[in-house]
């Protein structure tokens, strides 16, 4: 982004931009005589002396997408990719996906509800008023199923999809046939659909995903950093958006590269290798002459295999 000036006055100006792949901002300083704004050309006149900048953070907000092409296929989904591919077999047209959390559950089932044109609801918000307000819909998707506490609306409403030939997927933490729910039409509902699990992601998935999720946030990260923080964060996704939140964070708030003795200091908690702790305890080094740490972009990622995206 160009310089933005100020006024003719020589007042203060701001002044925005990305400097090494991250998002900076500088107040203060004075306008060149001469000046101009955003893009346009400046005259070769001495600046007239000012404060000095002051970097500032600014805290831009992280949305997650949830797209097809950004899901990273591995054995570990596999069989849930494979049901979700083949819905008009779903046996009572119904599919549940479960699985511990942030294993990939919500970023299917909001692909496939996007593809299948489907009614997206939350499981707690299930209510009267849902079941009143149904229409025919071609498909219906319910995130975090397992914590519908109306479980009469709930029975309702798959009884109504199933009876305008409706496809149902539901998502939650444990198969529906273990949920714990008190109406037994209900319960017979659940144990009659098919349950896929989704599970415990594999090294290759979890190094595609902390890749993406640094360069979703245009961090520079080194290779022998990645494999450091691999080494010693927990196998979980959950841990791996947790670590690219708290990188970014730091590295915004000290306004420089991402190297161990940061991620040290951010991540002391989640190193759970023993090594770790007692390198954040001892203030932990910075990064090792000639390791890439903090000097660049590792090249683009895709899912296991080739191309991100389902199989």
């Amino acid at each position: 982004m160009g310089k933005a000036g100020a006024g003719n006055g020589g007042e203060r100006f701001l002044w925005i931009g990305r400097q090494g792949g991250r998002r900076d901002c500088c107040q203060g300083g004075q306008r060149m005589a001469g000046g101009t704004v955003a893009g346009m050309s400046a005259s070769p006149v001495a600046a007239e002396p000012g404060p000095a900048l002051r970097q500032l953070a600014l805290p831009f907000a992280h949305r997650e997408q949830f797209v097809r092409a950004d899901f990273v296929a591995a054995p570990s989904n596999a069989a849930a990719r494979a049901w979700l591919n083949a819905s008009a077999t779903w046996p009572e047209l119904r599919l549940a996906l479960w699985g511990e959390a942030g294993r990939g559950k919500t970023h299917l089932l909001r692909v496939w509800a996007h593809e299948q044109r489907a009614v997206l609801l939350p499981g707690n918000a299930i209510g009267p008023a849902t079941v009143s307000a149904w229409t025919a819909a071609p498909a219906v998707a319910i995130d975090d199923a397992d914590l519908a506490c109306d479980e009469r609306s709930l029975l309702h409403l798959l009884n109504r999809a199933r009876e305008a030939g409706s496809r149902v997927l539901l998502a939650g933490r444990r198969p529906p046939a273990r949920w714990a729910v008190a109406l037994d039409d209900l319960a017979s509902r659940l144990r009659a659909t098919v349950a896929v699990g989704l599970g415990e992601p594999e090294e290759a998935l979890l190094r595609i995903l902390l890749l993406r999720l640094l360069a979703e946030r245009q961090l520079l990260v080194g290779e022998s950093l990645i494999d450091w923080l691999l080494a010693r964060l927990p196998r979980e996704a959950d841990a791996m958006r947790e670590a690219a939140r708290r990188l970014d964070e730091a590295a915004l708030a000290a306004g420089g590269a991402v190297t161990r003795a940061l991620a040290l200091a951010a991540l002391a908690d989640l190193l759970g290798h023993p090594s770790g702790l007692a390198e954040a305890a001892a203030g932990g080094p910075g990064p090792r002459p000639g390791s890439g740490e903090g000097e660049g972009m590792l090249p683009g990622v895709g899912a296991v295999g080739g191309r991100p995206g389902w199989r």
